[in-house]
């Protein structure tokens, strides 16, 4: 306030210009400072978003069923067809197709699975990384796969990112498992299929031999 000059009109209109000039120059810096962490917030906001909705699509993908069979068969296309080509040899036309068409099924509940493991890998929590590699794992070296463990891990991290209270530890829920796919029409649309029921998916598989054959 010493250098404040109010001694005549000139003096004090200066002094309040001055004034105004550093007051628009602080708030100006403050609208700046705060549009960039608001970016910034936003930016994490829509990671987190983006990283929520691929979980959740991996748990309904992975959890989806809590009768039949709940492990996922490794097998591959080729395999497959050359089982149903040996039940053909032996039985009627019948029975093979019903066996082809069982096959099918299984090969695209393990194609959605794989990408659902690529897509926990990839934005999982460490816990959920290591359950899934292991998974993976066990589908590379051509053994049936169980994702219960994994979809529980899932589940409480989803709700504790939710905010939701945490499931009663006396609530008993049955075992999990892959949601059973859907019978598709081949080509395009069966790829399509597979991809809208593991959520957009953001990788690819862990066979043990490469299948190289697309579904007719």
């Amino acid at each position: 306030m010493r250098n404040l000059d109010f001694t005549s009109w000139q003096a004090l209109l200066s002094t309040l210009l001055g004034l105004s000039v550093i007051t628009l120059i602080g708030v100006g810096i403050r609208l700046l400072a705060m549009h960039k962490i608001q970016q910034r917030r936003e930016r994490e906001n829509r990671q987190i978003n983006e990283r929520l909705r691929t979980l959740i699509a991996a748990y309904k993908t992975l959890g989806g069923s809590f009768t039949g069979d709940l492990a996922v068969d490794p097998a591959h296309l080729k395999d497959l067809k050359r089982n149903a080509d040996d039940v053909t040899d032996r039985e009627t036309e019948g029975p093979a197709d019903s066996v082809r068409l069982g096959s099918d099924r299984s090969r695209r509940i393990r194609d959605a699975v794989e990408a659902s493991l690529s897509d926990i890998i990839l934005l999982g929590t460490e816990e959920q990384v290591r359950l899934a590699a292991a998974a993976a794992a066990e589908l590379a070296a051509g053994r049936p796969v169980e994702t219960a463990a994994l979809v529980v891990c899932l589940r409480d991290f989803i709700r504790q990112v939710l905010d939701l209270q945490p499931v009663p530890s006396q609530l008993l829920i049955p075992k999990q498992g892959p949601s059973r796919a859907t019978p598709s029409k081949g080509g395009k649309e069966g790829e399509k299929n597979v991809a809208k029921q593991s959520g957009g998916v953001l990788g690819g598989g862990f066979s043990h031999d490469e299948e190289t054959e697309h579904h007719d």
